[in-house]
């Protein structure tokens, strides 16, 4: 099962100059919490975006380097295609766990009509972004929940965890 992971602000933003455009600690503890023990799918620039390897997930990464694939043979939690087709292969033989797309925008939009799953948390405000989410045809998916966000000190914006399902044909 393939399901989206993001956070995105009123203007669709998902990235602004590599980093995300915003600091929202509850966020990342959600996404935590969601992709922890399930492998989490990636572009190279997504990847390359972390401190390191997040623990108790596998990191499948897509992309061209031959150089990240090499350390791959030897890293545990990190397994890397050079190819779309690798990749659906790998989606193929794995299709009863959840695997999460986690980004980029060219992911996201390669495999927007696979997707199961959508784990949307939805910031009340704009922020400068250089990315955005590929549009999403909202009506072939059901909102199944609506969980707002704890604004704080350290969340300084109201924010809402949505979750939508395909609807079944």
């Amino acid at each position: 099962m393939l399901a989206y992971i993001w956070a995105e602000d009123r203007a669709g933003h998902i990235g602004n100059e590599g980093k995300l455009p915003w600091n929202l600690p509850a966020d990342l503890a959600y996404f935590k919490k969601q992709t922890m023990d399930h492998p989490m799918l990636m572009g190279r620039k997504t990847f390359d975006s972390f401190p390191g390897l997040l623990p108790h997930r596998l990191h499948l990464v897509l992309t061209r380097s031959a150089a990240l694939k090499k350390q791959a043979e030897t890293t545990e939690n990190l397994a890397v295609f050079n190819s779309v087709e690798e990749m659906l292969t790998w989606l193929t033989k794995h299709q009863a766990e959840e695997v999460f797309v986690i980004g980029g925008a060219s992911l996201f939009e390669l495999l927007k009509d696979q997707v199961d799953v959508l784990y949307q948390t939805k910031i009340d405000a704009v922020f400068a972004g250089d990315v955005t989410f590929p549009e999403i045809d909202y009506q072939k998916f059901d909102l199944i929940s609506v969980t707002p966000g704890q604004v704080d000190e350290r969340n300084k914006y109201p924010y809402e965890f949505r979750v939508y399902k395909r609807k079944e044909n």
